[in-house]
């Protein structure tokens, strides 16, 4: 894992620097293009999407050959002789992941200090920001391979779970997005739904718990399940009541409303001036959309505006109503494609989908004269800059000093 996630780094990177500098006006494209163009989204989403993938592909499998090998092999029966508590063993085991998942994140290092070295911008709490999701990512893929591994008989039987667990998150975000209602509230706690918020900079506190008992949730049924001296059928009771447990923390955490948009250009939050006008607005606002969830402009709508009134008015309530999916077939319905609003029992409709239409609808309601302090437009940090020695460094270097690292390392003798 640690010798293939240095070429998955340099493919990245290399394309993402590229990308970056053609936007920014390099090779005969217009310059001043890349004036509003982010790292965020330039350099640091692509880099890590090699996590993403190691993450999905290679580290559960990892996993998988520390815990169900020990199992299949026998060594699990006399660890199960030392005077150990199965959660410390599990944990020791699970601490060596982690640790082998931090020592893969060196290349990702070498590419900041090399973006670093080109010229370009690093604005720290973004990048930590992805940082995180992909350490939370870590954990909750080592929690759920641990788990598989110690509850299945041999390592192909936990392979086979732990791949129908990350099929099954893929359909259950293309239920989300082709149904919405029931399936969109479920798919907020997949993986890909939290490092899409946390890559674009909005760290929600709810979602980073709910991840966190999932992960305390995969070690604690591991745990269990590595008492082999214990019926299974106790164990499988235990884990049940866990499960309940757990399911009761997630329903709690969902109450939990605290984010922080750690973007440079704010691109998750309302102009400052236009946050504390809608902090001072009393009484419970509710919106009803009538847009399907294909409709571009229910996207539009959710990602420009109600996203962001979610985050500073904790009382509102949206509901989406359609009767398909597509929407193809509703537009002769005279009701669709409305926006309704309800603050306080004053209500009124339209059919705009702008950040600027939905603030002015609000203000109106409110009777709040809207602010007229306008933030200055984010500059952006274009660079014209090739990737020189990214190559040589993730596909040369790289590669040769893991390889020397194995011939090294002692074997024991069988």
């Amino acid at each position: 894992m640690i010798f293939l996630i240095g070429p998955l780094v340099g493919v990245s990177f290399i394309g993402a620097v590229r990308t970056y500098a053609e936007a920014s006006g390099l090779g005969g494209t217009s310059i001043g293009v890349g004036e509003a163009f982010s790292p965020l989204d330039g350099i640091w989403v692509p880099l890590f999407v090699a996590y993403e993938i190691a993450a999905t592909f290679l580290l559960p499998f990892v996993a998988i050959r520390l815990v169900a090998g020990d199992r299949q092999s026998g060594a699990l029966k006399l660890e199960l002789q030392h005077p150990m508590s199965p959660l410390s063993r599990v944990g020791a085991k699970v601490f060596v992941l982690f640790g082998g998942w931090c020592l893969a994140g060196i290349p990702a290092l070498l590419a900041g200090i090399l973006w670093k070295t080109y010229g370009g911008s690093v604005y720290a709490p973004e990048l930590a920001g992805v940082v995180l999701v992909h350490l939370l990512n870590a954990g909750l893929t080592i929690a759920l391979a641990v788990a598989v591994a110690s509850i299945a008989e041999n390592p192909s039987t936990a392979a086979i779970l732990m791949l129908s667990f990350t099929v099954g998150a893929w359909i259950l975000g293309f239920l989300a997005s082709l149904r919405g209602g029931l399936w969109e509230q479920i798919a907020r706690f997949t993986p890909e739904a939290m490092l899409d918020k946390f890559q674009h900079g909005l760290i929600q506190l709810g979602m980073a718990f709910v991840a966190l008992v999932f992960i305390a949730l995969g070690l604690g049924v591991a745990s269990l399940w590595t008492r082999l001296g214990v019926p299974a059928r106790r164990r499988a009771f235990e884990s049940f009541g866990l499960i309940a447990a757990a399911a009761a923390l997630i329903a709690a955490c969902t109450f939990v409303h605290g984010s922080w948009d750690v973007s440079e250009n704010r691109r998750n939050s309302f102009p400052r001036a236009d946050q504390e006008a809608l902090a001072h607005i009393q009484g419970p606002l509710r919106i009803e959309v009538h847009l399907a969830p294909e409709d571009p402009r229910r996207s539009d709508l959710e990602h420009r505006a109600l996203s962001k009134l979610r985050r500073v008015m904790p009382s509102v309530e949206v509901r989406y109503v359609s009767a398909t999916s597509i929407g193809l077939f509703e537009q002769a319905n005279p009701g669709y494609g409305e926006i309704r609003y309800d603050l306080g029992g004053k209500k009124t409709m339209n059919r705009l989908t702008t950040e600027e239409a939905v603030l002015e609808t609000i203000y109106g309601l409110a009777g709040v004269t809207p602010p007229q302090e306008a933030e200055p437009a984010f500059a952006g940090h274009p660079l014209m800059a090739a990737p020189r020695g990214a190559a040589l460094i993730f596909f040369g270097l790289w590669p040769a000093l893991v390889a020397g690292f194995g011939f090294l390392i002692p074997r024991r003798k069988t």
